[in-house]
């Protein structure tokens, strides 16, 4: 399904009620994930209260301040939200669903010059750590601290992030298959140093998977976008274009978005929780001399959630779009929308 054109679509009042409802909806799905990982942020790193402590108390008039604000928070979403939207009622669903896709493939850039930069040069301190080669370059001290996942988080791991962000923004025709190939450049290197010069350490298989992990999680929205998802095609294949946008549409409705929601509010529900927790302690690999990333890769999985999730919401205008006659579409088996 190819969209070629965008069509001069009369906004009758029943376009404009479905556009602004779809455009709601979708934006508050964005907004919504946005306040909860900033909650989830004050929660786990600066101790509010959270949501809960106003649920979830015998004395009401003991709820924090604080408190108060994490659940206005989430309740202003829809109100401020709806009102946006009421205010750029011109602004087409497939418009948006280009400015969401926009952000998720930033998000993306962002992961993957992360992971890139975050391998090269961790896998550099480790190697120099494991030859014992560190005091020979550093201070002492410093050696000691670089040998502390938290140190090296704090002071390697987060600058290289905010660099990642600023060449996101910069290098915009990057793709993740990239990691593909840094994968296969890895596993070229391990095998050379195992079985010609006999030497191996932890570090080098640590940084396949470090690589081979994000390759699969980042690159999922992209795939979406480009449509290079697997489908069932005994219900899809050869079907009318009005049949796919109405099944990606409940598609996204009844699986995508509550999968992204699932991964989110499961792995991030308080500092315990399966993602938190390995980012809350700088969580690293029981092999004492390996990469310390252990606890990056739990963040992948929020990456992947959040990719997904803004992904999904533009992917849920553009065929919202397709339904509303606001686009014409082609594929190969039907040249016009409802044929």
């Amino acid at each position: 399904m190819e969209i070629s054109s965008v069509l001069a679509q009369p906004m009758t009042k029943g376009y404009q009620r479905t556009s602004w409802l779809m455009r709601t909806f979708a934006y508050a799905m964005f907004v919504f994930m946005l306040v909860y990982l900033l909650n989830n942020y004050l929660n786990v790193w600066h101790d509010w209260p959270g949501v809960a402590a106003y649920f979830f108390v015998t004395e009401p008039d003991s709820v924090s301040v604080l408190a108060w604000i994490q659940l206005f928070s989430y309740l202003l979403v829809i109100p401020v939200v709806g009102v946006y939207c009421a205010k750029t009622a011109t602004h087409r669903m497939i418009e948006d669903s280009d400015r969401l896709s926009a952000m998720s493939g930033y998000l993306i850039r962002v992961a993957f010059w992360s992971i890139v930069l975050i391998g090269l040069i961790d896998g550099l301190i480790s190697w120099l750590r494991v030859e014992n080669l560190l005091p020979l370059i550093f201070s002492e001290d410093m050696a000691n601290n670089l040998g502390r996942s938290d140190y090296r988080g704090t002071h390697v791991h987060y600058p290289l992030i905010l660099i990642s962000a600023v060449m996101a923004y910069r290098f915009k025709t990057v793709s993740v298959a990239w990691l593909a190939l840094l994968v296969v450049f890895a596993e070229a290197w391990i095998v050379v140093a195992r079985f010609i010069f006999s030497y191996e350490q932890t570090l080098m298989g640590d940084l396949v998977r470090f690589w081979y992990a994000g390759l699969f999680l980042f690159a999922s929205a992209y795939t979406l976008r480009e449509e290079g998802h697997v489908r069932v095609d005994v219900l899809y294949s050869g079907r009318t274009v009005r049949y796919k946008a109405w099944a990606n549409t409940v598609g996204v409705l009844l699986l995508g978005l509550p999968l992204c929601w699932v991964v989110l509010v499961f792995g991030m529900w308080d500092r315990t929780s399966i993602l938190n927790a390995p980012l809350l302690n700088f969580e690293i690999s029981q092999a004492a001399y390996g990469l310390f990333i252990k606890y990056i890769m739990a963040a992948f999985l929020v990456v992947f959630a959040v990719s997904m999730l803004i992904q999904f919401c533009s992917y849920l205008l553009k065929h919202m779009a397709i339904l509303q006659n606001e686009v014409e579409v082609s594929d190969d088996h039907h040249d016009e929308v409802g044929a």
